[in-house]
């Protein structure tokens, strides 16, 4: 059997530790040959792939990013697209197919497993660790170990100047980053997309730090909005898949803060940091058992269905199950950290 591999969607820290055990077992227990196609679904589109065996996967579970390349492109707003997939699938000699990715990468798996017939097994990545089915995506522990030395490092400088320093981290519509992060950092303030925040209470919070002669931490997901306005876009540009692009709510909030409490705020986005580098160790052994097992969910033939974590076990369920909704955090687990505000 032939097998073809694909990442989608933003890279992440154990895509490549993900591909190395597909091969891997697919090589060596089944005898299988795998072909990687390049950025995401555009490889698949355009027929543009690339040789994968075992020694193309030595030396990669360290490596953070894919070394097959991504992107956000969403085949089904291509012309023929879907026909130009099967063609080219077919041209490669390919007969199943294992698509890496987010909550867009698998809905467009989900469709040309159920839909048009494309034998398709998932694979869950996001660093939001938004998807639900699955306890934890890989990529997730990495992303909050950078935001938590990031905090832990800004605690000195707003100590030493006295000023408020927010710290913005990923998290479209699920504070997952920002409340793990914030918690283990020590943050004085933490808001999510889940919630919407008052900032006259951030504020409150802000003044109440300052009086314990402590500089506050505040720890705001990029999705996050207060309740009297609208999510704070970069621009209005929207990609393939109609998301907006994120950013600036960390810089609207400082203002905000210096605006209304007099005190000097400063704004850290971290951005592309949290999902760049080597990956964790929990990341790397995640994403390997992830693709141990979805060479098996090939080999048994079990298509459209998507690896996932539930406890300490790797299960399998509809990848149209997987992408339904998304995982946000629970009111409950966010006022049980509100004790640590202010």
């Amino acid at each position: 059997m032939r097998v073809g591999v694909l990442t989608g969607g933003g890279d992440c820290p154990g895509l490549n530790a993900v591909i190395r055990g597909i091969v891997r077992k697919g090589v060596q227990e089944y005898g299988y040959d795998f072909v990687g196609f390049r950025d995401g679904w555009r490889g698949p589109l355009d027929n543009d792939t690339v040789r994968l065996d075992i020694p193309a996967v030595r030396g990669i579970l360290p490596r953070g990013g894919t070394i097959l390349g991504s992107s956000r492109t969403n085949p089904l707003k291509q012309e023929n697209g879907i026909r130009r997939i099967k063609d080219n699938l077919a041209k490669q000699e390919v007969e199943a197919l294992i698509t890496i990715g987010g909550e867009d990468t698998l809905g467009v798996a989900a469709r040309l497993s159920g839909e048009y017939g494309v034998p398709c097994v998932g694979v869950p990545k996001t660093i939001d660790n938004d998807l639900s089915a699955t306890d934890y995506t890989f990529g997730f522990d990495t992303a909050v170990g950078i935001a938590t030395e990031a905090i832990d490092r800004l605690h000195t400088t707003a100590e030493s100047h006295m000023r408020v320093l927010v710290v913005e981290v990923m998290g479209r519509h699920a504070g997952w980053i920002a409340i793990h992060s914030g918690l283990a950092g020590g943050a004085n303030v933490i808001l999510i997309p889940e919630q919407r925040f008052d900032v006259d209470k951030v504020c409150a919070w802000v003044t109440s730090r300052f009086k314990a002669s402590y500089a506050p931490i505040v720890v705001v997901a990029e999705g996050a909005m207060p309740k009297d306005g609208d999510m704070v876009l970069k621009d209005e540009s929207l990609d393939s898949f109609g998301h907006v692009r994120l950013s600036g709510v960390g810089e609207w909030l400082a203002k905000q803060i210096e605006k209304r409490t007099g005190k000097e705020a400063r704004t850290t986005v971290l951005g592309h940091v949290q999902r760049g580098g080597t990956p964790s160790a929990f990341d790397r052994w995640l994403a390997t058992r992830f693709g141990l097992h979805a060479i098996d969910a090939v080999h048994d033939r079990d298509f459209g269905k998507m690896v996932a974590l539930r406890a300490t076990d790797i299960i399998r369920v509809p990848i149209a199950e997987a992408t339904a909704k998304l995982k946000t955090v629970d009111p409950k687990l966010y006022e049980e950290v509100g004790v640590f505000f202010g």
